[in-house]
């Protein structure tokens, strides 16, 4: 397909889902452009970084010299926004007609599908290998993802894109 006729979909489209939205309908979405959204929440790494703090706050009232001046104050504000980060900044999977998207520690990251060699599921983990580099794991147990959700869709991608999709 063409870039011009492509562009003239979304445009067509969209102008379909105004006048619906206008008439109270839902809007019109064509299957080619369902994105489906997968959402986890990181625990782990937050809890471990408060417990950090306690440990720090513990060790500093333990020497006599146990100073609480600003430098020390800011410290803990600093690890504190820091697990909130964490916490509030949710990992995901997004599943498209031909790529995958997730959220690394260094941005997000898109996979086609012709850098997927195979897609793994087992109770309760879902296991993305790449061709080249690192296999994506999602896990309930670390990052409360609703797997079973993940490896129904993943299952329907790998079909539409001729992946090897197994379970175990």
């Amino acid at each position: 397909m063409s870039r011009s006729w492509e562009r003239k979909v979304r445009k067509n489209t969209s102008t379909v889902n105004k006048a619906r939205k206008k008439s109270g309908t839902g809007s019109f979405v064509p299957e080619a452009s369902r994105l489906d959204r997968f959402k986890g929440r990181n625990l782990i790494l937050p809890v471990a970084l408060v417990m950090f703090i306690g440990f720090y706050v513990y060790m500093n009232t333990l020497t006599e010299q146990g100073e609480s001046g600003g430098l020390y104050w800011l410290t803990i504000v600093c690890y504190v926004l820091l697990a909130a980060l964490f916490f509030f900044r949710r990992p995901y999977l997004t599943v498209g007609k031909e790529f995958v998207q997730t959220r690394k520690m260094t941005g997000d990251k898109i996979l086609r599908a012709s850098g997927i060699q195979r897609i793994t599921v087992q109770r309760g983990y879902v296991v993305i290998e790449q061709k080249k580099g690192a296999n994506w794991v999602f896990s309930r147990a670390m990052n409360r993802f609703p797997t079973e959700q993940m490896a129904e869709r993943l299952k329907i991608f790998a079909n539409d894109n001729q992946i090897e999709f197994t379970e175990k």
